[in-house]
């Protein structure tokens, strides 16, 4: 799209914005848009970072020690490294929020509005497994994805959940140590890469958001713990859903401080765009209107039959992973799907909707043990006793993700895990020289 194509009532809004700066800013318009990854520090070793960098002729992005820009024409969402976790693909501009939030190993972290996932898979980059995080997705089809990606790489501390704002803030009052609110938003940064979002913006639109997130804010301000740091960021430009939305925010909450507030604009970074503040909540030694946060009473059948299914995944898994220690955590049982919720407290969230709760570890199907493909996801390769050793631009690899059989040694029997240069991408079961693929088949490239 060009410059041309933009509605008057928003060229009339930025020029008030923006003053003498207005053409450059217009001038983007006429540009490319730009694309970015961020290499996933739990599983990019220094060799493999290289030789991605050398392919794709990566630069980096200044703003995010672990992101990076590339061509459009270099395609890495298509590459076996990315079905392998090594990297997320993001716009660059929006690397920048969970920079500045800053969220650190140990601590309980919400992403409020988390799909498709690039700033949860961003945190838990840098929480390095240790801690809480809770990625949240009102839109079930769009909690999905989120999933989907939080499994895709290998990240074993998160619980995705599917809910309201309002129904999370009476679950975890004061909950947690760092939020990330994404905010839902006009959209005006994604005008270059979007035609959708041009076409849905208007005056009232930005508006109608800035009523959503006044309502969010009121939320994420009742789970953030005393002392606790919020990242606020929009993917839009007007001062209604950024500045103003941040001064109505404080004068709200005066015991909220606006510690930073950045602006990144497309005619002065290389990026769509991006507004994030951060905010701290003031640590006054009281803690009023603390609720303890409770879990429903349980079923002492189920907690018996949760303890049992995963008392046979340990036996499974001390023969067939001898190098993999779980995370400390409590096993959870959905059917015949056993999760390892990462904490060891309980969690209140009983009667949500929760894609994934926590670290998928297996099915039990009739005292049979079948490993989860997220199990896979977050192996380190040389926890699993059989490894097939694929190199990641060879027809084999390929084949695999395609879900077809592949030809292996004839004494090679049982689960398997299947890499790609060192990179877990799922397991196959071998058997009589052969390897039945279990690569999901929803992920299947075809």
């Amino acid at each position: 799209m060009g410059k041309e194509s933009l509605p008057s009532a928003y060229i009339e809004q930025m020029k008030s914005i923006l003053g003498g700066d207005l053409p450059a800013f217009l001038h983007s318009y006429d540009l490319p848009r730009t694309h970015g990854l961020r290499f996933n520090e739990s599983k990019a070793t220094a060799a493999l970072q290289e030789n991605v960098i050398r392919m794709f002729d990566l630069k980096p992005v200044p703003w995010c020690s672990t992101g990076y820009y590339y061509n459009e024409s270099a395609r890495p969402g298509k590459h076996p490294y990315h079905q392998a976790g090594l990297y997320y693909i993001q716009e660059p501009s929006a690397m920048s929020a969970v920079e500045m939030l800053d969220p650190q190993p140990g601590e309980t972290v919400l992403d409020l509005a988390a799909a498709p996932g690039g700033k949860s898979t961003h945190i838990a980059s840098k929480m390095r497994g240790r801690g809480l995080l809770v990625s949240n997705e009102i839109h079930p089809e769009r909690a999905k994805i989120l999933a989907e990606n939080v499994e895709r790489m290998g990240i074993a501390n998160s619980v995705v959940t599917c809910a309201p704002p309002d129904e999370l803030s009476r679950r975890f009052p004061e909950a947690f140590d760092r939020i990330m609110l994404d905010a839902p938003c006009s959209g005006e940064g994604m005008f270059r890469k979007d035609p959708n979002a041009l076409e849905e913006w208007s005056p009232a639109m930005v508006e109608l958001c800035a009523a959503r997130q006044r309502d969010i804010l009121d939320h994420a301000y009742l789970m953030l713990k005393p002392g606790g740091t919020m990242a606020y960021s929009t993917c839009t430009f007007n001062l209604s859903e950024n500045e103003e939305m941040m001064a109505h925010f404080t004068s709200a909450y005066p015991d909220m401080e606006l510690v930073s507030m950045k602006r990144l604009w497309p005619h002065e970074e290389n990026g769509e765009g991006h507004f994030v503040a951060v905010l701290r909540k003031k640590d006054d030694g009281e803690r009023t209107g603390k609720q303890k946060r409770t879990r429903k009473p349980q079923d002492k059948g189920k907690n018996k039959a949760e303890l049992a299914a995963y008392r046979d995944f340990a036996a499974w898994a001390a023969e067939e992973l001898p190098g993999f220690v779980p995370p400390a955590g409590t096993p959870v049982l959905f059917g015949e799907a056993l999760y390892l919720l990462p904490s060891t407290e309980p969690l209140p969230i009983d009667g949500l909707k929760v894609p994934r709760a926590g670290l998928h570890l297996a099915h039990l199907k009739k005292n049979r043990v079948e490993p989860a493909h997220a199990l896979a996801m977050a192996l380190a390769p040389e926890q699993a006793k059989q490894r097939l050793l694929l190199e990641a631009d060879g027809p084999e690899a390929a084949a695999y993700l395609r879900g077809e059989t592949l030809p292996v040694a004839a004494d090679l029997r049982g689960w398997t895990l299947v890499t790609v240069d060192g990179l877990p991408v799922g397991w196959g079961k071998a058997s009589g020289g052969q390897l039945k693929n279990h690569y999901p088949k929803g992920l299947r490239q075809f």
